[in-house]
């Protein structure tokens, strides 16, 4: 009966090392697509002439098609429902909706900071003239690249370190406790 228990114990505690690898490669997964769809909105909003709202939806849209995997679509979720309180217009400030909508937001893998920088780009777009919101955007581009380039590089060790974690911790506890 003590192997059972320390073999759940083992399991268990592996299991959780592994969904702490998998947090880490799902947030990089979010940013890494949180930053083509900010490139797309740029684009939209300096070549194509949008207004915020379209630019939004557009980006929104294209982005639903193309991803296809089931918790890349939140993103796309989101930029589509700012753009559609946008479009109903009922005199809310783009910054209100913006915060709103990301407390909406369900579980992400996104950190705090991830969210103030998100939160932040929010509070400088869609009242600035097209020059100061490619600035504001080329701004938090580059924070998301820093971002980007140290989970990267941090990827494989940070994985193995927390399997390997969990499965030591696992094994720590059952020969601490048999």
């Amino acid at each position: 009966m003590r192997w059972i228990g320390a073999c759940l114990v083992t399991a268990g505690c592996a299991g959780l090392g592994a969904q702490m690898a998998r947090q880490w490669r799902l947030r990089l997964r979010w940013l890494e697509q949180l930053r083509q769809m900010i490139y797309f909105l740029k684009g939209e909003i300096l070549y194509g002439h949008s207004a915020l709202g379209d630019a939004l939806k557009r980006v929104g849209e294209r982005c639903r098609k193309t991803e296809g995997e089931r918790g890349l679509q939140t993103l796309p979720l989101f930029f589509l429902s700012v753009s559609g309180r946008i479009d109903r217009q009922q005199g809310e400030a783009f910054t209100d909706i913006w915060k709103e909508e990301l407390e909406k937001l369900p579980d992400s893998p996104l950190r705090d900071e991830d969210m103030a920088e998100l939160k932040n780009l929010g509070d400088h777009l869609g009242y600035l003239d097209v020059q100061m919101q490619e600035r504001t955007i080329l701004l938090y581009l580059e924070q998301l690249d820093g971002q980007i380039a140290y989970l990267r590089m941090h990827l494989k060790e940070r994985t193995k370190l927390y399997t390997s974690l969990g499965v030591m911790g696992g094994l720590f506890l059952t020969v601490a406790f048999l």
